[in-house]
């Protein structure tokens, strides 16, 4: 089966296979499971077929650009009247991609699946520099494309009670790169934070 012929993402879909055990899986599991699958087919589709074991960084990369045309989130060009503006006017002809924190919290779950399925993490092509990389330059291109500073984040945790200062608020911002499941969603789809703090 194509995944070109699927016209939802492959992100929330694809075969789950038969439950391992009788006890229902929890979203995350759920998830992790139907990632893992998607990548797989994209492996047999890929020309040529590309074996688990030769996979790198790379790949990984090629993977996470071809799931560039299912996103939802979009992200303006340079040259349009709108970049920059997290909250545009009208529509342009910009295209739709993967939202960053989607692409995050992807790559922590398949770093997961990959080393659960007997992989281990020397080898392990979703931990690879090169995606790293790839995954922080798609974070500042969108931030910067979509006027959402993804700095404000760290910004809005430096103060966590009064006259207690958090030593580790100056890493907030890293450790979502960091592949954990943590980081879905970290400023994507929900604008960019609050000016003020309404928490008191």
């Amino acid at each position: 089966m194509d995944p070109n012929q699927n016209e939802s993402n492959p992100l929330t879909t694809g075969d789950a296979g038969p439950p391992r055990a009788a006890t229902t899986p929890s979203r995350y599991e759920s998830q992790k499971r139907r990632d893992w699958n998607t990548f797989l087919q994209y492996l047999r589709n890929h020309k040529p077929p590309l074996a688990l074991a030769r996979c790198s960084g790379a790949h990984v990369i090629e993977f996470l650009r071809y799931l560039d045309q299912f996103g939802k989130t979009k992200v303006h060009a340079p040259g349009c009247a709108f970049y920059g503006h997290p909250s545009p006017p009208g529509p342009c002809a910009c295209p739709l991609r993967q939202a960053w924190g989607s692409l995050d919290a992807l790559i922590g779950r398949l770093r997961a699946a990959y080393e659960e399925s007997g992989g281990t993490p020397e080898t392990n092509p979703f931990a690879a520099r090169a995606v790293r990389i790839y995954l922080r330059d798609v974070r500042e291109s969108q931030a910067k494309a979509r006027g959402i500073p993804y700095e404000k984040k760290k910004r809005k945790r430096a103060p966590p009670a009064a006259g207690q200062p958090h030593p580790a608020g100056e890493s907030s911002s890293s450790t979502a790169l960091s592949g954990g499941s943590c980081g879905s969603g970290a400023g994507e789809g929900s604008g960019p934070p609050p000016r003020g703090s309404s928490s008191s």
